[in-house]
């Protein structure tokens, strides 16, 4: 491999910038290319090397090295008036953006690029660097909620704050239940991971029975208690709450941060809990469980145990789920909260405004409604 005889050295900061720049999946690949040139060349390779490692010719090798040596980094960019002229012009891009943000025809849920190229007569391709010069992506949808919850701000005042602030000498846990998970064995055996395939199972199933987890997450720990029941009522409720009991034994305060179930508010555990009075509970906001963090816990258990699993049985999945949380408790992380009150109900004004925008009124059908975005 033959050497460069001309001396060709980088800054420190120039051999970083020139390296993010080939790393990255975020510009074009020919933009990478001058970057990679650049720092071969600095590393010794000659320009014929580096033609043939990059597959460019030599004379675009030497012309970005010598456009390097007279402006640096900023030589590297692309010069203006150079490419394929646009073929549409702001307007006609205008009217791509304008058709695309409005409802799709009848019949339709949303917008394709195929359906948006039929409308507007003019080729699919053309809509698709369109839509992604204006960063539109008509194919995604983001999910919000709203809380009717008069109290809202009380509630998500008193959690954020437990999350944020826990109080010394007390254990604050999140609480919830995972009802209907079911076992589900495919009908067909499936294939294993291997090189250049990815597993696989057959598409149809066979329901086999639900369970009903109980689980109460750590909030400082990250352990995860939790029980499988048959089903999901406030006996079982009790038991769990007795299962808390004798897990953190002793006067220790016990702050369980759960939802508005109903069996959470069942005359019997009233009275359970008034005969043990280190349970205090915090109830989250009606139609807010992304405030509870157990049930981001809850999704872990969902990727990681149960959707890609086969179960024969109820018991094979109360099994499977068990080893999981044995798994978790082994070497557990803990989910850290860090939106603050003031950022959440910032972000819940924006979207009354955008709401107030597409239907006056509608934010006003009810007290003090909120909304967040997932």
């Amino acid at each position: 491999m033959a050497k460069q005889t001309t001396i060709f050295s980088l800054t420190k900061l120039q051999k970083q910038d020139l390296e993010q720049l080939a790393r990255s999946r975020t510009i074009s690949k020919r933009e990478s290319q001058r970057a990679q040139i650049i720092l071969h060349y600095a590393g010794g390779l000659s320009k014929l090397e580096i033609s043939r490692r990059l597959q460019l010719h030599r004379s675009r090798v030497i012309d970005w090295i010598e456009r390097f040596r007279e402006k640096g980094i900023d030589g590297l960019e692309e010069l203006p008036g150079r490419g394929r002229p646009e073929e549409y012009s702001a307007a006609q891009k205008q009217r791509i953006v304008d058709m695309v943000c409005k409802k799709p025809p009848k019949g339709l849920g949303r917008w394709t690029v195929r359906t948006l190229a039929s409308e507007l007569k003019i080729d699919k391709d053309k809509v698709h660097r369109v839509l992604e010069e204006h960063d539109l992506h008509p194919h995604r949808l983001r999910t919000f909620n709203f809380s009717p919850d008069p109290r809202f701000e009380e509630k998500l005042l008193e959690v954020v704050g437990l999350y944020m602030a826990p109080p010394e000498n007390a254990v604050v846990l999140c609480v919830d239940e995972k009802s209907q998970i079911q076992a589900l064995d495919r009908t067909q055996p499936g294939l294993p991971l291997k090189p250049g395939r990815c597993g696989t199972f057959t598409h149809d199933y066979q329901r086999n029975g639900t369970t009903t987890l109980f689980a109460a997450l750590h909030v400082l720990e990250g352990r995860v208690i939790g029980q499988c029941y048959s089903r999901h009522r406030h006996q079982e409720f009790l038991k769990f709450l007795r299962r808390l009991d004798a897990e953190f034994p002793g006067e220790v305060t016990l702050h369980l941060i759960l939802d508005n179930y109903g069996t959470h508010g069942h005359e019997r555990v009233r009275r359970w809990l008034a005969k043990h009075p280190r349970f205090v509970l915090h109830f989250i906001p009606t139609s807010a469980s992304w405030l509870n963090l157990v049930e981001r816990w809850f999704a872990e258990l969902s990727q990681k145990a149960v959707r890609r699993g086969a179960f024969r049985s109820v018991k094979e999945l109360q099994r499977a789920i068990q080893e999981f949380m044995t798994a978790w408790n082994a070497n557990p992380s803990p989910f850290v909260w860090t939106a603050s009150v003031e950022k959440i109900l910032e972000k819940f004004a924006r979207c009354q405004h955008r709401l107030e925008q597409i239907q006056p009124g509608c934010t006003k059908l009810k007290r003090k409604i909120k909304c967040v975005v997932i």
